[in-house]
């Protein structure tokens, strides 16, 4: 099949890759220990994801190459860089932690945590590393196969079957963010703390990444209207994002996408009592 330029580089796909850019450039940030900025490239990368299939449907321009496209760059976005975060995480834990004690900025800690963590595997003393670390990389493996099973699974067009992993990645970047909140205030947060707690961090990832490809019906926020009725528990979700962001900022976050699950649980025995 020949697939012409104009056909490859439309806006859709050009947003894909801007998706993919904004995923490699936050693995990037994570490594120099810039997790905030990380954080956001992420977000804008979930802005190009929706846009470019939302652009595609409008401008019909879908297409099976926009498709890959979209799970090509999904996988490094809400797969690969995820993965690479948790796994920051869990060396700046293994590391001593941070320590607003120290006359230093939370980009320099966390690259010093980075460095310290790599020494030595640059010298070859593999009984010095903590391989507790690369737990981290369960959110690609199994984003893996929640992208593939998506491609191929015909119940997935209108709704999701279980956790999206752009979705999954969102739950994630709001640690880094609470993070640099609560360092640069100079205060310790012991929930913060004990969630960043190497097993209680690990365990909360491989939940997580199991939801990623659990038989579990979740809806998402396509519409075909703006009105109430079809639209119930989208506009409910979205009501209840307004209100609790603004409000509980990074925290926010985690509670929405638990959120999320409770709404679509909810919505799933609606539709089968309604049934």
């Amino acid at each position: 099949m020949c697939i012409l330029a104009h056909e490859m580089f439309n806006l859709p796909n050009l947003m894909t890759a801007g998706n993919l850019l904004c995923g490699i450039s936050s693995i990037f940030m994570v490594f120099s220990g810039q997790l905030e900025i990380a954080c956001y490239l992420i977000y804008l990368a979930a802005v190009l994801d929706f846009l470019d299939g939302f652009i595609a449907r409008k401008l019909n321009q879908m297409s099976e190459l926009g498709k890959q496209l979209d799970s090509l760059a999904d996988m490094v976005t809400f797969g690969v860089a995820p993965g690479i975060l948790v796994c920051v995480l869990l060396i700046i834990q293994t590391q001593g932690g941070l320590s607003i004690k120290y006359d230093l900025s939370l980009s320099e800690q966390v690259f010093m945590s980075v460095t310290a963590f790599f020494s030595p595997i640059v010298s070859g003393d593999w009984s010095a590393v903590n391989y507790l670390c690369f737990s981290g990389l369960i959110i690609p493996f199994f984003s893996l196969f929640r992208l593939a099973k998506f491609n191929i699974d015909t119940r997935q067009s209108e709704s999701f079957i279980g956790l999206p992993t752009p979705a999954n990645t969102i739950f994630f970047t709001s640690f880094p963010l609470l993070i640099a909140y609560y360092y640069n205030a100079g205060i310790e947060n012991n929930v913060l703390n004990t969630v960043l707690t190497p097993w209680v961090l690990i365990s909360i990832t491989t939940l997580m990444s199991v939801l990623l490809i659990a038989e579990l019906p979740l809806f998402s926020l396509k519409f075909k209207h703006f009105k109430w009725n079809g639209n119930e528990i989208k506009f409910i979700f979205l009501g209840c994002c307004l209100i609790l962001i603004p409000i509980l900022f990074a925290w926010a976050i985690p509670i929405i996408i638990i959120l999320y699950l409770i709404l679509s649980v909810i919505e799933n025995k609606r539709k089968k009592h309604a049934a």
